[in-house]
């Protein structure tokens, strides 16, 4: 085994499965269990290393998230897996630092990106790992620079501020396709670790609020529970939004055939 191989297998460790299981042994996630083999790939969502150009050694399909990731070999011979922007190429040349050159893949500050690029994998943080952005063809739209704060739209439409002074990786994220995607049969999802979803009105009143009652039963009561007899819609599920002194709009309800 050579070199390089040897630094890309420290980056890729075997995942143990939990079934949905806590360390009790007791289901706490329903419907998970079975499904292929993966190996988790830690991919640098991170700043490190900065000022050091890195070449792009190939663009790989990672089994635990949708989008596409790059194998990066840096001049200071140090490798790592980063999320791969739409349009990243084999051979391509990436930096992470203050300022940089605007091309998919560079990672720098948000204030020295000009309004109007697009950004992914963005920390909340200035030094800190990048938080948002990081689904399958996903990309964040700068609309504006405000003193200490950078005004972004999300992909959900909601505008948010976001420290200027954090990083952000210029590009959309790779595997656009991913959307389209269907799961046309049952063996595939069981492939991905998906069990099969029961209805509750299919139970036993003993299994679920909802079982019982001869031939099929309405639900009998006013609104939709749990397994566990918690309202299930229209409930509000977090008491406070910290995060609402830094929106400016709220996300909105896409239409259908609207992008």
């Amino acid at each position: 085994m050579n070199l390089k191989a040897k630094k890309r297998k420290k980056l890729i460790t075997p995942l143990k499965k939990t079934g949905g299981r806590s360390s009790q042994g007791k289901i706490t996630v329903r419907h998970r269990g079975g499904g292929v083999k993966r190996l988790y790939r830690r991919v640098n969502f991170g700043q490190e290393p900065v000022d050091v150009k890195g070449k792009i050694s190939s663009i790989e399909y990672d089994p635990n998230r949708t989008a596409d990731i790059a194998f990066v070999k840096y001049e200071n011979g140090d490798v790592k897996y980063i999320l791969a922007p739409q349009g990243l190429k084999e051979g391509d040349e990436i930096i992470t630092a203050e300022k940089a050159a605007i091309k998919p893949g560079n990672r720098m500050r948000l204030k020295n990106i000009p309004v109007g690029t697009m950004v992914n994998n963005v920390s909340l943080y200035p030094e800190g790992k990048g938080k948002l952005v990081r689904s399958a063809g996903l990309g964040a739209l700068i609309l504006a620079h405000e003193g200490k704060m950078t005004h972004l739209k999300m992909p959900s439409r909601e505008v948010r501020k976001v420290r200027s002074d954090c990083f952000a990786t210029v590009g959309e994220v790779s595997n656009p396709e991913h959307r389209y995607r269907k799961i046309k049969k049952a063996g595939t999802a069981r492939k991905m670790g998906r069990r099969p979803v029961v209805r509750g009105s299919a139970m036993n009143p003993v299994d679920h609020p909802h079982g019982g009652g001869e031939g099929r039963a309405p639900i009998g009561m006013p609104s939709p529970k749990t397994p566990w007899g918690k309202k299930a819609r229209g409930v509000r599920t977090r008491k406070r939004k910290h995060t609402d002194r830094y929106i400016i709009k709220r996300a909105t309800k896409k239409r259908k055939g609207k992008k």
